[in-house]
C-alpha cells in the first residue's frame, strides 16, 4: 500500500483528517516557514467591550458643551418667539413675552390673518430652504437617526428655530418644545459629522441635544433623558445614558441663570389619593389613551387630506392657517403656546365648561395647521387638550360622587401627562415630566398609573404612534422594545462544535485533496483550521481552498495562509465572535482556550451563531406550568 493510500485508510478508521509526509522548507521557491512561525499574539482576535472608556469621557466632555449652546438656543428662540409675537399682535419691538389672546379684543376679525401670513412666510422658508422644517420635529430626527446614520442637514439648526418663531409668534397653537428639541438634535448631529465620530456616538450627541433643548425649555432633565432613550436612542448604555444625562444637567444649570428654579406649571399642593380615587385616575389614563390613539388617526387623516390638494404643499400652512385664525377669533386662549392654560386647568382656575370648550378649539386648531404641514411642537397642544378633558372629567366625577375622593387637579394632571403618553408610547417621560414640572409628588402614583393605562390603550388601538406613524408609513420600522441582546448572554463554549477536524500545515495540497475525496466523516465542512508541527494555529482553509485547481498539488498547506489566523476565545461572548465574522467576512472562527492559546478546542461556525436565537423562540412558546421545590420541577 502506497504512503497516500495508508493514510487515506488511517483517516477512515479515525475519523481524523489525514498527516501528510513531510515536505521541504520551500516549494517553488515559496518559503513557508514564516507561515508556520505565526504567532497568536500577531493573530486577530475580538474586541473586548468596555461599558467604560476614555472615549465615553471625551463624549461626556462634548455633551456639556452641547447642553450650554442648546441651553442658549432655547432662550434665543423664546425670545425671538416673544419678539415674534409683539410685533405681529402688537405692532412693537420688544422681547418681553406676551399672549396673542390678549391681542384679538383691540384686533378683532384682524386676528385671523396673522396666522395665516406667517404660515406662508413658512411654506416659503420650507420650499426654498429645506423641508425637513415641517412638522413638530421629533419623528424627523427619529429618522435620522433610524436611517440616514444621525445625520441632520446643518442648515436645518438655523432654519427650524426661525420657522418655528414665526410659526408661533404668528399665533400657530404650538409648544416651543418640539423645534427645540429638534434644534438640538440637529445641533447634535452637526457636531458629530464635524468631528470624526462612529454612528453611535453621533445619536448619542443627537439625543444629548435634544435632551438638552427639552429641559431648557421646561426644566425637566430626568424626564428629557427618558423621552431620548425612549423615543431616540433606542438603547440603555452607559456609554450613551451618560452622556445625554450631562448634556441634560449642563442646560438646566444654564436654565436656572434665565428663570431660577420654578416649575414651569406652578400647582398649589395636591391631596394624598384615595384607593377608590386612584381607580378613578387609572380609567382616566385609559381614556385618554382611546383619545391619543383617536387624535393620531385624525391627524394623519387631516395630512392626507392636503396631500390630495391640487395645490404644490408650500401653500397648505396658509390653508391650515385659516383654521388657525378662526379658532383663534372665536377662542383666543388656543392662540400661541398657550402655557397658562395648562397651568390654569391644573389649578382648577377654570369651569368645566371653559375646559372643554378649550380642549375642543384646540384639537381642531392644532390638528388643522399640523396636518398642513407647518413648523411647530406637540407637546404643549397634548398637555393643553389632555389637562382640559383631564380637569374637566375630574370636575364631573367630583359633581356626581364626591365621595370618591377624586381631586380635579390631579385629574387634570393626570389627563396631561397620559394624553401624551398615549400618543408618543413615552410612558416613563411623560409620568416623570408632570412630576418635574409640577413638584408634586403625591401626583407620581396616579401618574405611573395612568401613564401605564394609557400606554395600554392607545397600543391595543394603534400600531403606530403620533411620533412613528409618518416613518411608518416611508417604511421604516421603529424599535419599540429593547431587549438584552441574546447574542450577549451566550458564551461561544456553549455553541461550539468540540470535535473538530483540523490539518496539518506541513501537509501537501494532494493529500488533503485526496482525504476530501475519500468522503469520509468531516470531508464536507466548509473551514478547517491548520495547525503547525506545534500544534499552534497557523489559519483556518476552506474547501474552495483545497479544491482551486490553480493551486498545484505538491504544495504544502502552510503555503495556502495568506493572512494572520482569526480565532476567538472559548470566554468570548457570541456577540464578539459574530462581530469578528462580519468584520473579516468569514463564516467560521476557530475557539481557543484564554489560559492556553494554543489548545483547539472547537470551531464556531454561522449556523452555530444562529442557534442561539431558538432559545429566544422556545421562551415565547407557553410552557406546561410547573413548580420548583428547589431540586426538580414538579409537573
Amino acid at each position: 500500500m502506497s504512503e497516500p493510500e495508508r493514510l487515506k485508510e488511517d483517516s477512515r478508521r479515525t475519523n481524523e483528517p489525514m498527516l501528510a509526509d513531510a515536505h521541504s522548507a520551500t516549494n517553488d521557491g515559496l518559503t513557508i516557514a514564516p507561515a508556520l512561525d505565526v504567532t497568536l499574539e500577531r493573530a486577530d482576535t475580538p474586541a473586548q467591550y468596555a461599558p467604560i472608556d476614555g472615549r465615553v469621557l471625551q463624549m461626556c466632555g462634548l455633551t456639556v458643551a452641547l447642553g450650554v449652546m442648546a441651553a442658549f438656543v432655547a432662550q434665543a428662540l423664546i425670545a425671538l418667539i416673544a419678539f415674534t409675537t409683539n410685533f405681529a399682535f402688537y405692532g412693537r419691538l420688544s422681547f418681553v413675552e406676551s399672549t396673542p389672546a390678549e391681542a384679538v379684543a383691540h384686533l378683532g376679525l384682524w386676528v385671523i390673518p396673522i396666522p395665516i401670513i406667517g404660515a406662508l412666510i413658512v411654506g416659503l422658508m420650507a420650499r426654498y430652504g429645506s423641508k425637513a422644517i415641517r412638522g413638530h420635529g421629533i419623528p424627523e430626527a427619529m429618522e435620522q437617526v433610524l436611517t440616514n446614520q444621525s445625520r441632520i442637514p446643518a442648515r436645518i439648526t438655523f432654519l427650524k428655530p426661525v420657522s418655528a418663531a414665526i410659526s408661533i409668534g404668528t399665533g400657530g397653537p404650538f409648544g416651543a418644545e418640539g423645534p427645540i428639541i429638534a434644534t438640538g438634535s440637529a445641533l447634535g448631529s452637526l457636531i458629530g459629522q464635524l468631528i470624526p465620530t462612529t454612528t453611535g456616538e453621533r445619536k448619542t450627541l443627537l439625543a444629548a441635544g435634544a435632551a438638552a433643548g427639552m429641559t431648557a425649555t421646561f426644566g425637566s432633565p430626568v424626564s428629557a433623558v427618558l423621552l431620548a432613550i425612549e423615543l431616540l436612542l433606542f438603547e440603555y448604555r452607559p456609554r450613551s445614558i451618560i452622556p445625554v444625562a450631562l448634556a441634560a444637567v449642563t442646560a438646566e444649570g444654564v436654565r436656572m441663570m434665565f428663570v431660577g428654579m420654578s416649575p414651569v406649571f406652578a400647582m398649589s399642593d395636591l391631596t394624598a389619593p384615595t384607593g377608590p380615587a386612584l381607580v378613578i385616575y387609572l380609567a382616566i389614563g385609559a381614556i385618554m389613551g382611546c383619545a391619543a390613539a383617536g387624535v393620531t388617526k385624525l391627524i394623519y387623516a387631516i395630512e392626507d387630506g392636503f396631500e390630495g390638494l391640487p395645490i404644490h404643499w408650500m401653500w397648505w400652512p396658509a390653508l391650515g392657517a385659516v383654521a388657525v385664525g378662526v379658532m383663534g377669533f372665536l377662542v383666543p386662549s388656543t392662540l400661541g403656546v398657550g402655557y397658562g392654560n395648562i397651568t390654569g386647568a391644573l389649578n382648577g382656575q377654570f369651569t368645566a365648561g371653559t375646559l372643554l370648550t378649550l380642549a375642543a378649539a384646540k384639537l381642531v386648531s392644532w390638528s388643522i395647521s399640523l396636518g398642513s404641514g407647518t413648523s411647530g411642537g406637540t407637546m404643549a397642544p397634548l398637555f393643553t387638550i389632555g389637562g382640559a378633558l383631564g380637569g374637566a372629567m375630574g370636575m364631573g366625577i367630583v359633581a356626581v360622587a364626591p365621595w370618591l375622593g377624586v381631586d380635579p387637579r390631579i385629574a387634570a394632571l393626570v389627563g396631561m401627562a397620559t394624553m401624551f403618553a398615549g400618543a408618543s408610547r413615552a410612558m416613563l417621560a411623560c409620568a416623570v415630566f408632570a412630576f418635574e414640572t409640577t413638584m408634586q409628588p403625591l401626583g407620581l402614583l396616579p401618574l405611573l398609573g395612568g401613564c401605564a393605562a394609557a400606554y395600554l390603550t392607545s397600543s391595543l388601538l394603534s400600531r403606530n404612534s403620533l411620533m412613528t406613524e409618518k416613518i411608518a408609513r416611508r417604511g421604516i420600522k421603529t424599535p419599540s422594545e429593547y431587549m438584552a441582546d441574546a447574542l450577549d448572554q451566550v458564551q461561544v463554549r456553549e455553541i461550539a462544535a468540540k470535535s473538530v477536524i483540523s490539518l496539518r500545515a506541513e501537509q501537501s495540497l494532494a493529500s488533503a485533496r485526496d482525504w476530501i475525496a475519500s468522503g469520509v466523516k468531516g470531508t464536507m465542512h466548509q473551514g478547517f483550521p491548520l495547525l503547525n508541527e506545534r500544534g499552534v494555529l497557523v489559519g483556518v482553509l476552506t474547501r474552495r481552498d483545497l479544491l482551486d485547481a490553480t493551486s498545484p498539488g505538491d504544495r504544502p498547506l502552510a503555503a495556502l495562509v495568506r493572512k494572520s489566523p482569526k480565532f476567538v476565545y472559548e470566554d468570548c461572548t457570541v456577540r464578539q465572535a459574530a462581530d469578528h465574522m462580519v468584520s473579516h467576512q468569514i463564516g467560521r472562527l476557530p475557539v481557543l482556550r484564554r489560559s492556553e492559546a494554543t489548545v483547539l478546542v472547537g470551531m464556531v461556525t454561522r449556523s452555530d451563531v444562529l442557534s442561539v436565537f431558538q432559545r429566544h423562540v422556545d421562551d415565547a412558546q407557553r410552557q406546561t406550568p410547573s413548580i420548583s421545590w428547589g431540586k426538580a420541577a414538579v409537573r
